[in-house]
């Protein structure tokens, strides 16, 4: 950080992050990209990889998401609907909305997800 308290600019490159799966959903990975360690005010940016027959099961945040799929094809499930994403889409999940999402194809699936920094408190749906 610089001496007048403002952020600085940081370059991750991609072998620096690092991927640990997601306890609640088998075949889902995580990525860290940017966030508050790096110093970014606001947003944290992280890459999920979803692999093959895997499923996340219904769930909600408590803040909003904004994805960007990079690759394969899958399904994501908002409320009541659900949407077959692939690469070039982009999905607003509003805060506290059911989502879920299944990959039903041989590759992987994989996504952008910027999401606020601060809390936010998963909640598994039955």
């Amino acid at each position: 950080m610089s001496d007048t308290g403002d952020p600085e600019s940081v370059v991750k490159r991609g072998d620096e992050v690092t991927y640990e799966p997601v306890e609640a959903a088998e075949g889902l990975s995580k990525g860290v990209l940017i966030d508050e360690s790096d110093g970014a005010p606001h947003f944290a940016m992280r890459r999920f990889e979803l692999a093959p027959d895997a499923a996340v099961p219904r769930h909600t945040n408590a803040v909003e998401h904004e994805q960007y799929v990079l690759a394969g094809e899958y399904v994501v499930g908002i409320g009541d609907e659900e949407h077959t994403v692939s690469a070039g889409d982009a999905l607003l999940i509003p805060a506290g909305a059911e989502h879920w999402y299944r990959n039903e194809r041989d590759e992987p699936g994989a996504f952008i997800c910027a999401v606020p920094n601060g809390d936010d408190t998963i909640e598994l749906v039955e």
